[in-house]
């Protein structure tokens, strides 16, 4: 997946604007949560909308891909409810689009408008309405991908917020001292190896629900997850170079990350399916610019089979020390469970990088 910057020129001619909650109310003075899953976004319209060709609209839009992972990571998936069932229930969800067909709507183009806070805290919801079926159509069309942008957005820096409130100054200092700068990370998160220019942190096991996978065989979905964090000297701009980047990092990990059976470490997979990708990117305050690298890890070594997964890496230079840093979430599930929700918050956790 190429994440897509939206889209300025699309946002005025489908009057893509930011509205508001006007209920004096709503639950931000109650303080009620989003529920739902993390990569979920619930769709409400009527049931002849949804068995529609607007679906696969939807579904080309909405639902794209985290590249270059196996099992596929969506970015989000779609879920349906009509409009009698949405009033009748819980109504904070955090990620949610209405589809509308307002025979008294007179825009030339259809609109596309936004909402936060509407019935929970860091609640975002997207309405997009047409005069008719045609138009409603047309305008998911032109706009899905500038809607999927704005979801997509919301759900780190939603991750961000959420993490930004854990008490973790003991940890966090560690890093500030040693690597000069600052992140959000989850609860309980904790060092587990310790050295002058690298650092492996290790993040709660969470267990997902169960699925079947195979004739009266469970399987809990535990997932592993954690952050890398390592530095050496900048000297030149070539050190950006994608085989440059892999090879230093595959040394780093060669002597930094071992596996449970001596001989063994995490390392790249180069496989042309899941080979690592590259993109520019700024975190959220856009103060650093850097590249961030997706792709697959195993831990090898030694000819047998050992576990592997996902890894998201943000590379970057400290100007204030000369080193260039690496910050590199991992992700080691079994291929039954989402990966979203962890990738998902390896993300949030890169883009909140600070230069202390």
């Amino acid at each position: 997946m190429r994440f897509k910057i939206f889209s300025f020129s699309i946002a005025i001619s489908l009057l893509f604007s930011f509205g508001c909650e006007s209920n004096s109310n709503n639950s931000m003075s109650s303080g009620l949560n989003v529920t739902g899953k993390v990569g979920e976004i619930l769709v409400v319209c009527e049931q002849g909308i949804w068995d529609s060709p607007i679906q696969e609209a939807l579904d080309t839009g909405l639902t794209q891909w985290i590249l270059p992972y196996l099992p596929d990571v969506a970015t989000f998936e779609l879920t349906h409810k009509t409009p009698s069932h949405f009033t009748q229930g819980v109504k904070r969800y955090r990620n949610t689009l209405f589809l509308n067909i307002d025979p008294n709507y007179k825009g030339e183009k259809g609109s596309i408008v936004k909402r936060k806070d509407v019935w929970a805290k860091d609640q975002f919801v997207v309405d997009i309405t047409g005069k008719d079926y045609n138009q409603l159509v047309e305008t998911c069309k032109m706009g899905l991908d500038e809607v999927h942008s704005e979801f997509d957005d919301f759900e780190w820096q939603r991750i961000i917020r959420q993490f930004s409130r854990n008490k973790m100054e003991r940890l966090k200092s560690q890093i500030r001292e040693n690597f000069g700068i600052d992140m959000v990370l989850p609860s309980n998160a904790k060092i587990v190896t310790k050295r002058t220019n690298f650092y492996r942190i290790e993040f709660p096991p969470s267990a997902r629900p169960l699925e079947f996978v195979g004739t009266n065989t469970q399987d809990a979905g535990e997932i592993f997850s954690g952050l890398l964090i390592y530095q050496y000297d900048y000297t030149d701009s070539s050190q950006f170079d994608i085989k440059r980047l892999l090879q230093d990092r595959d040394t780093m990990l060669k002597y930094n990350v071992p596996y449970e059976v001596e001989g063994m470490y995490m390392g790249t997979q180069y496989s042309q399916f899941v080979y690592p990708e590259m993109n520019k990117i700024s975190t959220l305050d856009g103060k650093i610019s850097g590249v961030e690298m997706r792709g697959m890890f195993m831990f090898t070594g030694l000819p047998k089979h050992a576990t592997g997964g996902a890894f998201w890496a943000f590379h970057f230079i400290n100007k204030k020390t000369k080193k260039l840093i690496c910050v590199s979430g991992y992700v080691d599930a079994p291929p039954t469970t989402s990966w979203t929700h962890p990738i998902r918050e390896i993300q949030a956790i890169l883009r909140s990088v600070e230069i202390e």
